[in-house]
């Protein structure tokens, strides 16, 4: 399974590219799943649902299944947050991860920037970030030696993307006979 990172800044506008990249990518005949990290606390379940009820009880993990999906809710128990490799390793495989945040894993990644945030460029410093895109023209990512796409032109980050992964596309390969 490839993985390719997408990160940046608090309201750089990342999980708005994560969401017009996939039908891109899915469209050009690949499995692709999503990996968020997030620095607040969240909660996928809601207060008077049995499941919240079992890990208010104590359950080290939920899981929750209907005829339309199912999820697995694990919690940690003031145990450390899990490596990124490790919660890579139980994701079913699919031809491409797209991991959104991570900004400290060593994994390559795209930085996605906009000058309006207010907020430096990690490009320059961080050798894992291998593209960008932004919203505004950004000499420091050609000084830095990464290409620079415009952070609306789906078509040409989905085509580095795949290229730089070195995905075939067509029919997803992985899941499928094929590795």
């Amino acid at each position: 399974m490839k993985t390719f990172g997408l990160m940046g800044w608090s309201g750089s506008g990342k999980t708005t590219l994560v969401v017009k990249l996939l039908p891109e990518l899915i469209g050009r005949g690949l499995r692709v799943s999503t990996m968020k990290h997030t620095h607040h606390n969240f909660d996928m379940d809601k207060p008077g649902k049995d499941s919240y009820q079992h890990r208010l009880a104590g359950a080290e993990e939920v899981l929750v299944t209907s005829s339309k999906r199912w999820a697995l809710l694990h919690e940690l128990r003031g145990d450390k947050e899990p490596e990124i490799d490790n919660l890579i390793a139980i994701m079913t495989p699919v031809d491409l991860l797209l991991i959104e945040g991570f900004k400290s894993y060593p994994h390559k990644k795209m930085e996605v920037f906009r000058p309006s945030v207010g907020k430096p460029l990690l490009c320059v410093d961080d050798p894992s970030v291998v593209a960008v895109a932004s919203d505004g023209p950004l000499p420091q990512a050609a000084a830095a030696g990464v290409p620079v796409f415009d952070l609306e032109d789906v078509a040409g980050v989905a085509d580095f993307i795949v290229d730089f992964c070195r995905l075939e596309q067509g029919v997803g390969k992985v899941g499928h006979g094929a590795a």
